[in-house]
C-alpha cells in the first residue's frame, strides 16, 4: 500500500449535503465502519460546533467507533476576522471533537475574501496561518481546503497561492485544491496543479465537485499533475450535481495506474459497500455507475456476446471481480446464441452444443421483445422460458380457469372506494375460488391470488412484492397503448430477489402475468414440487 497518498472520504459531511438525504447520527455511525473497511485514510466526520447532529455524532464517535484503517476527522473554518484561534468558539469546537485530524476551509479566491469574509486580503492570510499554527500546536494534523481555489487563481493566481503558503509555512500538512463551483474541466486543473507545485513543495490534495461533469476526470487530472491527495465520496453524493465519486477515482488509481491505496483489499469490497451506503442512504443505486453499477458490466448486444464468449476481455475494460463486480448477460432483441448461451451459463444451464435449442431460444426473445417483453432485468421470466425450452413444458403449479376484478368508486364519496378481485384456479388437485380486496386492482388481485394458492403452498407466503414498476408502450395508441410491468419479489427467508415481466393490453392483465411468475420461480427456486 502507497502510505505516502491520501485517500479521504467526505460522504458524512460534503456528501450529506446531497437534496433529499438526510443522514441521521446512528445513520453516520453504521457507515464511517463502512468506509473504514473499504480502506479509505480519512473519513470526514462532518462539523462539529456548527452542526448539532455532527457534534453528537464525535461525543459518541469517541467511545463507539473503533477504526482499523482510517482517521476520524472534523471538518470547520479558520477563526473569524478579529478574533484569536484560541479564542473561537468554532475553532474550540474542532478540538473538543477530539478528532485526531482536523481540515479547515479557508477562501483562497480574494473576491471571496473581499465580498463574503468582508476583510482583507491581508487578514484573511492570518486567519489561515494562526488557526494552522493553533491546532497544531494543541497536537492536532491539519489539512487545508483551499475554497474556490481553481477560480481565484484564474483570477488572481499570486493571492491564491499565498493563501497555500501562508497554509504550509503554519504547520498544515496537506493543502487541497477545492472546485468548489465544479467548473473546472481536466486541462485547466492540470495546467494549474502544475503551476502550483512549481511554486511550492507542499503536499497537494484534490476536491472537486461535478457540475461540468468532469469531477473524477479533473481529479485524476491533478493526480497526474502532482497531487498526492484525493477526497470525494461514495456514488458521488454531494450538493447539487455531486462530488467526485470517490470509488471511481480509486479503482481507476489501482486498476489503470498500478496503485496500492486502499488498506485491507478494499477495492475487491467496492460493490458491496457501495450497495450497502446506499442502502442506509436511502438513495437508489445509479445502475450504470462506473465500476460498481449493476450495468458497469452488463452485455447486450449479441456481437458483444460472441466475443465475450471466446474471451471476456476483448469487451471489458477490466475485470469485474477485482471490484466485486460480475459480469451479467442481457438478453434482448439484439440477442444472438451466444447471448442465450452466456445467459444460460449465468443462470445455471450448461447450453453448449445445443444449437437447435439456442436458435428457438433467440427467435422466442425476438419474437416477444417485439411484443413489448423485455429481458433485460427480468431473469425470472427469461428463465422460466428456458425452462420450458429445457422440459417442453412451461413450469406450473396450478391452472388457470379464469379472474375477474371490480373496482367501485363513488364520485365525491371517499368512502366508497375499493377494488374486489375473484380468481378461480386448479390448485393441489382442488377447484378453488377466491376473492380478495385491495387498495386497487392489482392489490386486490395478488390478494386474490395468493389466497387460492397458500393453503397449498405456503411458501408463498414468504414471498413479497417490494416493486412495481409500469411502462406504456406504443403510447400513439393512446389509452389502446400496450402495458408493460416488472415485479420484483423478495423471499423474506433467503433474502434473495428476482424479476418477472408481464405484457398485456392493459396493466391489470399485465401485472396478472407478472404475478403469476413470480409466485411460479419463488417456488422454483425454493425447490418445492408440484402438489397438484
Amino acid at each position: 500500500m502507497d502510505n505516502t497518498f491520501d485517500v479521504y472520504d467526505t460522504t458524512l459531511r460534503d456528501g450529506a449535503q446531497q437534496e433529499g438525504m438526510n443522514l441521521s447520527v446512528a445513520d453516520k455511525l453504521i457507515i464511517a465502519p463502512l468506509l473504514d473497511e473499504l480502506g479509505v485514510g480519512f473519513i470526514e466526520g462532518g462539523w462539529p460546533g456548527a452542526i448539532p447532529k455532527d457534534t453528537e455524532f464525535f461525543k459518541r464517535a469517541d467511545k463507539e467507533l473503533d477504526l482499523v484503517n482510517a482517521e476520524l476527522v472534523a471538518f470547520g473554518s479558520t477563526r473569524k476576522a478579529g478574533v484569536r484561534a484560541a479564542e473561537d468558539t468554532q475553532v474550540r469546537a474542532l478540538l473538543d471533537s477530539e478528532a485526531p485530524v482536523v481540515t479547515l476551509v479557508a477562501k483562497s479566491d480574494i473576491r471571496h475574501v473581499e465580498r463574503a469574509l468582508r476583510t482583507t486580503g491581508e487578514e484573511n492570510l492570518a486567519m489561515i496561518a494562526d488557526t494552522v499554527s493553533y491546532l497544531r500546536g494543541q497536537g492536532r494534523r491539519v489539512v487545508l481546503d483551499a475554497e474556490h481555489f481553481f477560480d481565484g487563481f484564474r483570477y488572481d493566481p499570486d493571492y491564491a497561492v499565498a493563501c497555500a503558503v501562508a497554509a504550509f509555512e503554519a504547520g498544515a500538512e496537506t493543502v487541497v485544491l477545492c472546485d468548489t463551483n465544479g467548473g473546472m474541466i481536466p486541462d485547466w486543473v492540470h495546467e494549474i496543479v502544475t503551476s502550483v507545485r512549481e511554486r511550492t513543495d507542499g503536499r497537494l490534495g484534490m476536491h472537486a465537485h461535478n457540475d461540468s461533469g468532469c469531477a473524477v476526470a479533473n481529479t485524476l487530472a491533478a493526480v497526474s499533475a502532482g497531487a498526492v491527495h484525493v477526497q470525494g465520496t461514495v456514488n458521488g453524493y454531494g450538493e447539487r450535481t455531486g462530488n467526485a465519486d470517490l470509488l471511481t477515482v480509486v479503482a481507476n488509481l489501482e486498476l489503470k495506474h498500478g496503485r496500492s491505496l486502499l488498506a485491507g483489499g478494499g477495492l475487491k469490497e467496492m460493490t458491496r459497500i457501495s450497495h450497502a451506503i446506499s442502502e442506509l442512504t436511502n438513495i437508489t443505486p445509479f445502475a450504470r455507475q462506473p465500476y460498481v453499477g449493476a450495468s458497469a458490466f452488463a452485455h447486450k448486444a449479441g456481437l458483444h456476446a460472441s466475443a465475450i464468449k471466446v474471451d471476456p476481455d476483448m469487451y471489458q475494460h477490466a475485470d469485474p471481480l477485482a471490484v466485486g463486480n460480475d459480469m451479467r448477460m442481457l438478453v434482448s432483441d439484439m440477442a444472438g446464441r451466444a447471448s442465450i448461451e452466456l445467459k444460460g451459463r449465468e443462470l445455471g444451464y450448461d447450453l453448449t452444443g445445443r444449437g437447435e435449442l439456442l436458435s428457438r431460444m433467440t427467435t422466442r426473445v425476438k419474437d416477444a421483445e417485439a411484443q413489448g417483453y423485455t429481458y433485460d432485468a427480468a431473469d425470472a421470466s427469461f428463465e422460466l422460458l428456458l425452462r420450458e425450452e429445457l422440459d417442453g413444458a412451461r413450469p406450473s403449479f396450478w391452472t388457470t380457469e379464469s379472474w375477474r376484478v371490480f373496482v367501485e368508486t363513488v364520485p365525491g364519496d371517499p368512502t366508497v372506494a375499493g377494488s374486489e378481485a375473484t380468481v378461480k384456479m386448479h390448485v393441489g388437485g382442488e377447484r378453488v375460488i377466491a376473492t380478495g380486496e385491495g387498495n386497487g386492482p392489482v392489490n386486490a388481485l395478488d390478494h386474490a391470488l395468493r389466497k387460492a394458492v397458500s393453503p397449498t403452498y405456503p411458501e408463498v407466503d414468504r414471498f413479497e412484492l417490494i416493486d412495481f414498476k409500469v411502462r406504456i408502450l406504443d403510447t400513439d395508441h393512446g389509452t389502446d397503448a400496450t402495458t408493460r410491468v416488472l415485479v420484483e419479489t423478495m423471499d423474506t427467508h433467503a433474502e434473495t430477489t428476482w424479476m418477472t415481466v408481464g405484457v398485456g393490453p392493459n396493466v391489470v392483465e399485465a401485472s396478472w402475468e407478472a404475478l403469476v411468475d413470480s409466485l411460479v420461480f419463488g417456488l422454483l427456486r425454493a425447490g418445492v414440487a408440484s402438489r397438484s
